[in-house]
């Protein structure tokens, strides 16, 4: 057993971003550094913080509902607010003066109650912390006063690596540590925020040393634009709005654990102008595609201030949960379709998964006539749609030629069963 056996075994999560930003509902942290908003323009959003009418317990039921095995909380984004009673700053949750409450242990409750792992997502950068630089992304770069004042980034590390052993230490286990995010440093090319400069190899060591079994996302080293190469500290490499068009492999070709991180709307937190919303059907069209290529999807939501998802993040999780509920079996501990050693080309109906001995055709439309499968000629002893367990008849294709090299599975009825992605279970012959 690898840490990552169970992350890839369970194949999806959600990952909810919550902050101070679902205030100023423009997407998460990002304005302050668009807009130069200084960081004392922004803590001025901290007395109205109050998510009254939601929070995390509601998040991880909706999780659950959809069949989601782990969600991936951002205790603290860029902005520097954290969602927990941390003993090194006044800008939480539990200082909030109305709200006095702390999300992040809410969260994790909640997570056990429902039989979901828990994970953390801590940001890397903290514009609100004294001593980070003025980089090319801070919101006051070009504010005089801000030049002049000092700052010391080991000061700034050693916060850093404090707040992870507050949250490993106190929250008892958690499964996924997702940081975020290094990148190239603009206004000083010796100055690269990746790897040495946060300490990597020490907080690492840290991490492992609090929770032995946790696995740590690649953006120690890497930029939330990376392609996603698994990076030395990293046991998952994290594509960011794209599903590799081929998975993610190595340089040289060895495939590594990943996970697409994707949004239902155009942005991660709440943002009240939002209406850009993809459909259910493509929210559980994006799952099968990750598992088809041997990845797993960690799907967004951003609940607003007052701690609501919006509709339509809701909508399309209800209709993951719902698909989930008869067709789970091709996702989880599902993965690519190897069958006889070699990878099966994508179907132009749809698309593979596999697990143990049975593949697993997803059909996304209806073809004309019978339904190819090619290369399977021989190799499959049942077919049945996984829906209701009917037998659909197995027969070889008309071309008496190359007809011992494929199938061919005729379902009696001229439509789908279900218009997002019907899903009909391969019984392989032993060997295969």
């Amino acid at each position: 057993m690898t840490r990552t056996d169970q992350f890839i075994h369970d194949r999806f999560g959600m990952f909810i971003h919550f902050g101070l930003s679902a205030i100023p509902a423009r997407d998460l942290s990002w304005p302050m550094s668009w807009e130069k908003i200084p960081t004392t323009r922004w803590r001025q959003y901290l007395p109205e913080f109050n998510p009254d009418l939601g929070g995390p317990r509601d998040w991880v039921r909706l999780a659950k509902h959809s069949g989601a095995r782990y969600c991936v909380l951002t205790v603290k984004h860029h902005e520097g607010f954290c969602l927990w009673d941390s003993q090194l700053t006044d800008y939480t949750s539990v200082q909030a003066p109305a709200c006095r409450r702390d999300l992040a242990r809410e969260f994790v409750d909640a997570c056990r109650e429902e039989g979901i792992r828990p994970g953390f997502y801590l940001s890397l950068i903290d514009w609100d912390h004294p001593d980070y630089t003025l980089d090319h992304l801070h919101p006051e770069r070009d504010d005089p006063a801000a030049q002049l004042r000092e700052r010391r980034w080991e000061r700034y590390v050693d916060y850093l690596h404090a707040q992870a052993r507050e949250l490993l230490s106190n929250y008892g286990q958690i499964d996924v540590l997702w940081l975020d995010y290094s990148y190239e440093d603009k206004s000083d090319r010796g100055n690269h925020k990746s790897g040495s400069a946060w300490r990597a190899d020490e907080l690492v060591a840290m991490v492992r040393q609090l929770q032995p079994g946790i696995i740590i996302d690649n953006r120690l080293v890497a930029g939330h634009e990376d392609p996603g190469q698994k990076a030395r500290h990293g046991d998952f490499a994290t594509p960011e709005q794209v599903i590799p068009a081929e998975g993610v492999r190595t340089a040289e070709g060895t495939p590594v654990v990943w996970e697409s991180c994707m949004t239902l709307g155009d942005a991660w937190g709440y943002r009240a102008e939002d209406r850009n919303f993809k459909s259910p059907a493509a929210a559980v069209r994006m799952l099968i595609e990750c598992v088809a290529k041997g990845g797993n999807l960690l799907l967004n939501i951003g609940p607003n201030a007052r701690g609501r998802v919006r509709p339509q993040e809701a909508a399309a999780y209800a209709a993951i949960g719902e698909w989930m509920a008869v067709n789970q079996d091709a996702i989880v501990g599902a993965g690519p379709a190897v069958v006889g050693g070699e990878l099966l080309p994508k179907p132009q109906w749809g698309w593979y998964t596999r697990r143990g001995d049975t593949l697993y055709a997803h059909l996304l439309e209806r073809p004309a006539g019978p339904i190819p499968l090619l290369g399977l000629g021989g190799k499959i002893l049942a077919a049945r749609w996984l829906h209701d367990r009917a037998e659909i008849p197995i027969n070889k294709t008309w071309n008496s030629v190359r007809g011992d090299q494929h199938a061919v599975i005729n379902p009696k009825r001229a439509d789908l069963p279900d218009p997002i992605a019907s899903v009909v279970a391969l019984h392989l012959a032993p060997g295969c």
